[in-house]
């Protein structure tokens, strides 16, 4: 287990920051909703290009 000697290093603090951008990318990911394409944009036609 760590102990605060750890946390107080320089890779403690590297590791205790990617923890919290890693918990605000969760927290933040989870609030958008995935919908569905707008009528306009699936309207559009796809061409293939020789």
């Amino acid at each position: 287990m760590y102990n605060r000697q750890f946390f107080s290093s320089t890779l403690g603090k590297a590791a205790l920051a990617s923890i919290a951008m890693m918990t605000a990318f969760v927290a933040l990911s989870s609030q958008i909703a995935v919908t569905t394409p707008m009528p306009a944009i699936a309207a559009i036609q796809q061409v293939e290009i020789a």
